[in-house]
């Protein structure tokens, strides 16, 4: 988004309750208010006459009347206040932009400070910010020690969670960059253990410790090119189709899914791509009543293998 546009939304989302409260105000008056010169003012009133609700016929559109050099809105379509945001909205802003400054390759990152300010500032939340904090505080921890390895060139200790094996490994690793890819923070780096680059989700280092050797990848190490993404199908991979739940939906936040499809009322069908089937039927197992397995029938048909084995241990308990 070009600065001119960034510059003006904000100001035309304003301009409304702004001109509400000021009826016939002079346009020179407002422009020297929002910073503009005149002719640019008359030309965000040009473009507010044009918006308003959707279905856009008559008394749907906002109307602005014009007196000489003076404006009153005459019919504002809804826009009669400043944008609003619920405390949850409001705290997923915040932890993003908290995210945001840390993440390489912000130009501009005193502005992104400023809006975290506001907006913390205008929803009361600089009392509660250790609620917020506490929220994402190892992944700001290994954040800062990520940065730090960069900065220093300095090889990294690792504890690691890989969601696709349900493991945790210890690995020593020579950072190569920090990157921010489809909403999540990844530390791209050269795996001693697996000899070879490899990604580490920053939410998924259960530990990690700066040491004192130096970052050294070997030559052929080359960062990944991620323009088309950053996972791709392997061949070993298969697909399951599942119906998820209200209360099962994280599932295609936290992995990788190739499609989620909203099916309403909190429900949605999404296509995953696995490699092993016994790691995938311990995730669905846990899901309970909150998924179905539409495909393939021979995934649906080891979750109910695996179930019914589980029903006939724990037959003999009371509760059963």
């Amino acid at each position: 988004m070009s600065s001119a546009v960034s510059d003006r939304l904000p100001r035309l989302l304003a301009l409304v309750p702004y001109l509400l409260a000021r009826p016939g105000i002079r346009i020179d008056e407002a422009a020297t208010d929002f910073g503009v010169t005149d002719g640019q003012l008359r030309r965000d009133l040009e473009l507010l006459w044009m918006c308003g609700l959707p279905g856009y016929g008559p008394g749907d559109l906002i109307d602005l009347s014009f007196d000489s050099d003076t404006v009153t809105v005459t019919f504002d379509a809804g826009m009669n206040r400043p944008l609003r945001l619920a405390a949850a909205e409001a705290t997923a802003l915040v932890v993003a932009l908290r995210a945001l400054v840390d993440t390489p390759g912000v130009l501009d990152t005193d502005a992104v400070r400023r809006a975290l300010a506001k907006i913390e500032a205008a929803g009361g939340m600089a009392e509660q910010t250790p609620m917020v904090v506490g929220l994402a505080t190892r992944e700001e921890a290994a954040t800062a020690t990520v940065r730090e390895s960069l900065d220093r060139r300095r090889a990294l200790e690792l504890r690691y969670y890989t969601a696709s094996r349900d493991a945790i490994t210890d690995r020593t690793v020579d950072p190569m960059r920090l990157l921010l890819l489809e909403g999540r923070s990844y530390l791209e780096a050269w795996c001693r253990l697996a000899e070879g680059v490899r990604f580490f989700r920053l939410d998924r280092i259960e530990d990690v410790t700066l040491l004192d050797e130096a970052s050294n990848p070997p030559a052929h190490a080359r960062p990944t090119d991620v323009s088309a993404g950053l996972f791709r199908p392997a061949p070993d991979q298969r697909v399951a189709v599942l119906l998820l739940g209200p209360d099962a939906a994280w599932v295609a936040e936290y992995y990788p899914v190739d499609e989620v499809v909203e099916l309403g009322n909190g429900t949605s069908r999404v296509r995953m791509r696995y490699a092993d089937e016994a790691w995938m039927v311990r995730l669905l197992l846990g899901l309970g009543s909150e998924v179905t397995v539409q495909e393939p029938p021979e995934l649906a048909a080891a979750l109910r293998h695996r179930a019914a084995a589980a029903l006939e241990r724990a037959r003999h308990l009371p509760f059963t």
